[in-house]
């Protein structure tokens, strides 16, 4: 039995969840809606504000379908109730953010500056020239655009500059010995 697939999904107050017979699971609450298609062999209940994941055998796909199907429902829930904040920093002298507007304006010590627009359903801030918050109810829509930021410029092994997740941890290398002899 799937350990994550057992456990129940409550529904929070505010939020309003509805399963069809095809299996698409729609969620809205006070931030948005989201909807997932689930996969038939696993059977989603609505009970007394309780969501049950269950699946129809114990066939390896069913098994790895259980966990998967009651993450991704648990994460919807979460999103349109709280919303999901992802924190990126920006180490480097001369290295910095700025919010335009929807555009998102990065200096990251090319010669021009990286400038990315917000896609729908996410927002990014910039509390200062050296964080970003990036917002959104899709967990794995807001994931992914921290990615891309951080692709711009990854955190490098030497000095450490570049863009990080909060609390990210970079292992440093030492840098080149001294040339000796010739």
């Amino acid at each position: 039995m799937s350990r994550i697939g057992k456990i129940p999904v409550t529904i929070p107050a505010g939020v309003e969840v509805t399963i069809d017979a095809a299996g698409l699971v729609t969620v809205k609450g006070p931030k948005g809606e989201l909807s997932e298609k689930i996969s038939g062999k696993i059977t989603v209940k609505q009970e007394d504000g309780v969501i049950h994941v269950t699946r129809s055998d114990d066939q390896k796909e069913s098994r790895s379908l259980h966990g998967l199907s009651r993450t991704l429902i648990g994460n919807m829930v979460t999103g349109v109730s709280e919303g999901f904040e992802r924190k990126l920093e920006i180490i480097g002298v001369g290295y910095k953010a700025d919010k335009q507007g929807d555009k998102l304006v990065l200096s990251l010590g090319y010669s021009h500056p990286v400038e990315l627009f917000d896609p729908n359903g996410i927002t990014t801030e910039t509390p200062s020239a050296t964080e970003i918050l990036v917002k959104g109810i899709d967990k794995a829509a807001v994931g992914n655009y921290a990615a891309i930021i951080r692709a711009w410029r990854p955190p490098e092994p030497y000095k450490g500059k570049g863009v990080r997740y909060s609390g990210e941890k970079v292992r440093r290398k030492e840098g080149k010995a001294g040339v000796k002899g010739s």
